[in-house]
């Protein structure tokens, strides 16, 4: 089977509309993402049914703007690939719906690419080309999920931790709205933290120490909650600092073990907070020390974007032959 001389992805799981076109397996072409979150920003977080309205508004105008910018026509495109899962159903359902109305109307082939998988195809995209090559461990730590996946081969997934209760994104943002830090309050409070003292407040390392490579954040919100109630003219840097002190110590040393126990010599991180610079100045040291490489996508490719659904999904299409029928339905909850 040939490879899909172009492939359209298209991303829309949460409050981010992503188009990207992919020449081959991972020469990215053109990748464009409109993010919603200013708009989400006044309700403090995503509201489903504003995120879908504003997908359905915005995808017909990214779609001709990313075709104009790969210099190609829609008639070009060899293949259709579109997250069908995990994520708001809404939002999904709009951006698979407009993926399999273009394959059906190019008659090309049309694929749902799971997002988190999508995420683990982010890195691929990287140079050096063979920075993603499996075996390796997969940190994938975004607002919406933190686990630990084994990846022995593209498209085998052994997932060997997770979180039981918040991810770490989420509780970075609500951690941020304690701070009176407008959604999404991730990148805020990573430059925040640089100018406060992460010694100045010992927060809780939750299951840091426990076996197993589970994580929950969840108890450290709430203590951050009840330290400021304790102390309401805390400084919000120290704050920032000490939670995100936290935060980055419990995934590098989940991370570097899990990865050790599994004797990979490769650890990637993938996912919005993958972009976070504390995690990345800390695990790429620890990784080093351990015998182990750290890698992380671009800072454009670690948030929510259409270049991982595309790679993903040309990737099935060339290795396995994979497309999916027209009858797909977004599946909400999906996994790996």
């Amino acid at each position: 089977m040939s490879c899909p001389s172009y492939t359209l992805g298209i991303e829309t799981s949460c409050d981010e509309t992503a188009v990207a076109i992919l020449e081959g397996e991972t020469t990215l072409v053109a990748n464009f993402v409109y993010s919603q979150a200013e708009l989400h920003a006044r309700y403090g977080g995503v509201v489903p049914e504003v995120a879908s309205r504003n997908h359905l508004r915005m995808l017909p105008y990214l779609i001709r703007e990313t075709l104009t910018h790969a210099g190609i026509s829609i008639n070009q495109l060899s293949l259709v690939a579109a997250t069908y899962g995990p994520g708001l159903v809404g939002p999904l359902l709009v951006g698979l719906s407009h993926g399999k109305g273009i394959a059906f109307g190019l008659d090309v082939p049309f694929i749902g690419v799971n997002h988190l998988e999508g995420h683990i195809f982010a890195n691929r995209l990287g140079e050096p080309a063979d920075r993603g090559s499996p075996p390796f461990m997969a940190l994938v730590v975004s607002g919406g999920h933190t686990s630990l996946v084994a990846v022995p081969e593209y498209g085998e997934y052994q997932v060997v931790g997770a979180t039981v209760d918040d991810a770490a994104g989420e509780a970075l943002d609500k951690m941020g709205k304690m701070l009176g830090i407008a959604y999404p309050a991730g990148p805020a409070i990573d430059r925040l933290a640089y100018r406060g003292d992460h010694t100045a407040i010992r927060f809780p390392r939750p299951m840091e120490a426990a076996p197993g490579f589970d994580f929950s954040f969840a108890g450290l919100k709430t203590a951050v909650l009840y330290h400021l109630r304790k102390y309401p003219n805390e400084k919000p840097e120290d704050v920032a600092a000490s939670f995100l002190a936290s935060v980055v110590s419990v995934l590098v040393k989940k991370s570097i073990d899990a990865t050790r126990r599994y004797r990979f010599e490769r650890l990637v991180v993938v996912g919005g907070v993958a972009a976070n610079c504390h995690l990345r100045e800390a695990l790429v040291p620890c990784g080093t020390e351990h015998g182990i490489k750290v890698f992380f996508p671009s800072l454009k490719l670690c948030t929510d974007n259409a270049a991982m659904i595309a790679a993903a999904g040309a990737f099935h299409f060339l290795h396995e032959g994979k497309s999916d029928p027209l009858s797909l339905a977004p599946a909400p909850s999906l996994g790996l």
